[in-house]
């Protein structure tokens, strides 16, 4: 598959780790996303504005150390940038109280105290610092619409016991999700990462795409040619 953007992005976290154990920043980056994938949920957030979300912090730590800067409040800040870019504006209050009860369970609702409005002050400083770094290019192509292109595509393909009797579209969504963990985002374009998470969930499942062994090119490299989907 073809890479793009900084070999730097993501590629180098298992080079940097041992072979049985991720680096110790692909572990901090694992648990941060993973704090924005479920604080997005409970703010009512759609996939596409938690995938930017997960982007723009996966970006911003290319060219920013890790140690630079409190990952959580970089998370706070690309959920409420990816927001906007999405046109799914949420409210800093939101942000706030959500990823309070995320780190402290059954808390109540922060009071609008002088520690709140910290709290708020610092999501936006640290907002303007994320475009400056990322040189206000916080617009992306993700391989969703490409994913479900080719479910549906491949859907008319199978038979429909096949299709029927194994999870494969709920697989490839959830493998999609999890592909935001880390760089991978940054590294292939969106159409590879779609049929990547396709192709493990047919192969998971042992299905066989028809007439594939008489077929002059594996089925994936229809959908990987370089076209666009409107």
């Amino acid at each position: 598959m073809e890479t793009v953007g900084q070999d730097s992005c993501g590629g180098a976290d298992a080079a940097r780790g041992t072979e049985w154990r991720p680096a110790p920043e692909a572990r901090v980056h694992f648990r941060v996303t993973r704090f924005i994938m479920e604080a997005g949920v409970k703010l009512g957030m759609q996939s596409i504005p938690i995938a930017t979300a997960c982007t723009i912090y996966h970006k911003f730590f290319c060219e920013i150390s890790v140690d630079a800067y409190d990952p959580y409040l970089v998370a706070m800040s690309s959920l409420y940038l990816a927001g906007k870019v999405e046109e799914q504006h949420l409210r800093t209050r939101d942000i706030i109280n959500v990823s309070n009860r995320y780190f402290h369970p059954g808390s109540e609702t922060l009071e609008l105290d002088s520690h709140f409005w910290a709290l708020r002050d610092s999501i936006v400083q640290c907002e303007l610092l994320v475009l400056r770094v990322l040189r206000f290019q916080v617009s992306f192509q993700h391989p969703h619409q490409y994913l479900l292109h080719y479910l549906i595509s491949l859907k008319n393909w199978l038979n429909r016991y096949s299709w029927q009797r194994t999870p494969i579209s709920i697989t490839a969504w959830a493998l999609l999700r999890d592909s935001y963990h880390g760089g991978l985002c940054l590294r292939f374009r969106a159409q590879h990462i779609a049929v990547a998470v396709l192709h493990l969930a047919l192969q998971a499942y042992g299905v066989e795409v028809p007439a594939e062994a008489e077929a002059e090119k594996p089925w994936w490299q229809i959908y990987t040619m370089d076209t666009e989907i409107p």
